[in-house]
């Protein structure tokens, strides 16, 4: 069965192997972030609604939980920001009552918790990830480009307020972006809002791939040890490198489309879709000289090494 809302099982920094949901189609989100890995987002939005079957994702998840090892995590992440989805609660409770084994995660922007319904879709979750890289309203409009309607003050105390409902994990993300967000006077905003959310954990990242402004450059660990020691709290880390795990097997036997649906929700290197897809990396560069040559991916050279994504051409061309 080739899954169209499901991807990896990847090999996460935080979530040991984790087996993606994607609820919403391609850059469909609420902010148009400098640095978003996935690229520039096409479609602003603010309004909820099924964006993609619920029941077709139900029948993938059957599927791959009969026919596949169960992966660390479930976790909803992808193309966009997985809370626009108006039933993501009901493929959370599916999750649960049909691998109760399996916990599940929710990456997101924590853009909407303001709005009563999103806290209580999320709620059954195990661990909830939002990001905040900003406590500042000029810094949040500059950083995150967010959908004209949304005041950062608001998403705040929707976090503020989903810490006191919710009862799981949840881990506080801040993307560092040297001048940006990591002069004194944005780090003690942070840090006031950060106490005022109260997290498990606060992890702190930075850029690892193309983010959508070609002159951002990742922070240095000089410079992350610096907000660190900033912020002086206990539960505050760098977010390290994903860890070695076992070659997993491709659920597809068709590996160009297994590296085009991989790439189309986050830039890759080849030893990183080696690992995902579980194929030796020589053979993977096969595919990836091809696909390039075909015109439907392209190379961007960034520290971390050689990262491929989907060409410009190729998405005009609905070719995912």
């Amino acid at each position: 069965m080739q899954y169209n809302y499901l991807f990896g099982p990847v090999p996460s920094r935080r979530l040991g192997i984790s087996l993606g949901v994607d609820l919403v189609p391609m850059k469909t989100c609420t902010l148009d972030c400098v640095y978003c890995e996935c690229g520039k987002t096409s479609r602003l939005a603010l309004e909820r609604k099924e964006y993609v079957p619920f029941d077709a994702v139900k029948k993938e998840l059957t599927h791959y939980l009969a026919h596949h090892t169960r992966p660390d995590y479930i976790t909803f992440s992808g193309s966009g920001e997985p809370t626009l989805h108006l039933k993501i609660g009901d493929v959370i409770h599916f999750i649960r009552n049909h691998a109760p084994d399996i916990p599940v995660a929710v990456l997101t922007n924590g853009t909407l918790f303001y709005q009563k319904q999103v806290r209580k879709d999320v709620i059954d979750a195990a661990v909830v990830i939002p990001s905040l890289d900003a406590a500042t309203e000029k810094t949040f409009q500059k950083i995150n480009r967010p959908c004209s309607q949304l005041r950062l003050e608001g998403i705040i105390r929707g976090l503020v307020q989903f810490r006191k409902e919710y009862s799981g994990e949840i881990w506080l993300e801040i993307f560092i972006i040297p001048g940006l967000n990591d002069s004194s006077n944005e780090l003690e905003a942070l840090k006031q809002t950060i106490e005022k959310i109260n997290p498990d954990q606060i992890h702190l990242n930075t850029l690892d791939r193309p983010g959508t402004v070609s002159t951002l450059r990742p922070a240095s660990l000089d410079e992350l040890e610096h907000v660190l020691e900033y912020l002086q709290m206990e539960s505050a880390v760098i977010v390290a490198d994903p860890p070695e795990h076992k070659a997993l097997f491709a659920y597809r036997k068709d590996t160009a489309s297994a590296i085009v649906g991989t790439i189309a929700r986050r830039p890759c290197t080849l030893k990183d879709l080696s690992e995902i897809l579980g194929l030796p990396a020589d053979e993977v560069k096969t595919y990836l000289a091809s696909l390039e040559t075909e015109g439907a991916i392209k190379s961007v050279k960034q520290k971390r090494g050689l990262f491929y994504r989907l060409s410009n051409k190729y998405r005009l061309m609905g070719g995912h």
